[in-house]
């Protein structure tokens, strides 16, 4: 006969039902939570996505205003003082020299400028050949790199100074890498300034470069032939355009070639020149012309098969 009295019996249990837990240990339920665990973790989720969203434009914010542009120009400024640095210190380990040849040393403004400053260089490159190409080297890059005039005067120096093969590898090199040194300090600085006040216009152009991504090289070489575009405009928005830095240096290179070989041609005979006009020629001009139409010939058979095939 069953118990009435034990608390184990199905009896005792239908009885006392509502006063008595049913678990032997005394463990009540508690009340089930007002939402499951995985809407739980997707309102987690969508919290912090949400913080996060909210913290990136202000930080993009914080990076296009006026703390940021400050702190660019500064970098900008301490850039160009220690490019003025090592001028200076080349100008120290430099031959000593006369009063006369003092005054002779200074940036080529005009030809005459280049004239003195290549006879100046023209009496000591044999005896102190490394310091003069460094020191060479240096200005041509300090120039191109600050989008500074006088590039030209120099290159017509260049032939003046060395053999044509080396002077041209010379020019070519130092205006590779001017030319790219200038291009990443307008990604510093130019990029933002640009893309704060015309980001319609940069949209469009990026655009523009982006269709034509396959013949970049094609394009700054042509560019650097022509003087349809000055070389610094070229410089300053290669970057805000998102034009890859290695075809940058690589069309630089090649397509300085053929107005340089024009420069060292002319530096041949420098004393003899009155202006930087002198040094271009008819013959010279439909040469350069011609290069520049090669330079977009391969581009122009690639369309045009493009067209017949597709």
């Amino acid at each position: 006969m069953e118990d009435e009295n034990n608390h184990y019996s199905p009896k005792y249990r239908r009885t006392h039902q509502g006063t008595m837990p049913l678990s032997p240990l005394g463990a009540t339920s508690r009340p089930p939570l007002p939402q499951n665990y995985l809407n739980h973790a997707e309102n987690t989720t969508d919290q912090t996505d949400s913080g996060s969203y909210t913290q990136i434009p202000q930080r993009k914010r914080n990076m296009s205003g006026p703390g940021s542009s400050t702190r660019s120009f500064i970098i900008l400024g301490l850039i160009f003082l220690t490019s003025v640095m090592a001028l200076g210190l080349v100008y120290l380990n430099f031959p000593k020299l006369d009063e006369t040849e003092k005054e002779k040393i200074k940036l080529p403004r005009d030809i005459e400028d280049a004239k003195n400053l290549g006879q100046v260089l023209s009496r000591y490159k044999d005896q102190y050949f490394y310091q003069v190409l460094f020191g060479y080297f240096l200005i041509y890059i300090f120039l191109q790199s600050f989008a500074i005039p006088g590039s030209i005067f120099l290159s017509i120096i260049c032939g003046f100074l060395y053999p044509f093969p080396l002077a041209l590898f010379l020019v070519c090199l130092c205006s590779a890498m001017g030319a790219s040194f200038c291009y990443l300090l307008s990604y510093l600085v130019g990029k933002r300034l640009v893309n704060k006040y015309i980001p319609d216009r940069v949209t469009q152009w990026q655009t523009h470069v982006e269709r034509h991504k396959d013949h970049l090289l094609n394009y700054i070489i042509f560019l650097r032939i022509t003087p349809f575009l000055p070389n610094w405009f070229i410089n300053i928005t290669s970057p805000v355009l998102n034009v890859p830095l290695t075809p940058f240096f690589l069309g630089t290179f090649l397509g300085v070639a053929p107005p340089s070989f024009v420069a060292i041609q002319a530096g041949t005979t420098l004393h003899t020149l009155t202006s930087s006009g002198d040094a271009l020629t008819w013959s010279s001009i439909i040469i350069l012309g011609l290069l520049a139409v090669l330079a977009l010939l391969p581009v122009l058979l690639k369309n045009t098969l493009k067209r017949r095939f597709d």
